[in-house]
């Protein structure tokens, strides 16, 4: 079930260098036994992702000390795959009628 059924949800994360960026979750994917999750940065919109105008962030889940914590990926490859991956998911859901559009 994806969480544009009941909204997207908004994180803040902090950098190693302490600044605090927004992200809209937008999908969460398990891919070869790991746990991966796609986010906007909060000002754009997820139509900008289908007309390749905005950037995906890509995230895997990981435990670290017992906590779950989200990590960014190194293997360009791999991100491409993703990227592809959550595109397409996110472009199936368009098709479906899933808008992405704010509800007012």
């Amino acid at each position: 079930m994806s969480e544009s059924d009941f909204g997207n949800d908004f994180i803040t994360l902090t950098d190693d260098e302490g600044n605090e960026i927004e992200l809209e979750h937008l999908d969460t994917l398990e891919y070869e036994g790991e746990l991966y999750m796609a986010f906007v940065p909060a000002y754009n919109s997820p139509e900008e992702l289908v007309d390749d105008s905005a950037e995906l962030i890509i995230l895997k889940t990981e435990e670290i000390d017992g906590e779950e914590m989200l990590v960014t990926l190194d293997d360009e490859e791999l991100l491409e795959k993703l990227f592809e991956m959550f595109v397409a998911r996110l472009e199936e859901d368009a098709e479906e009628g899933n808008d992405f559009a704010d509800e007012e």
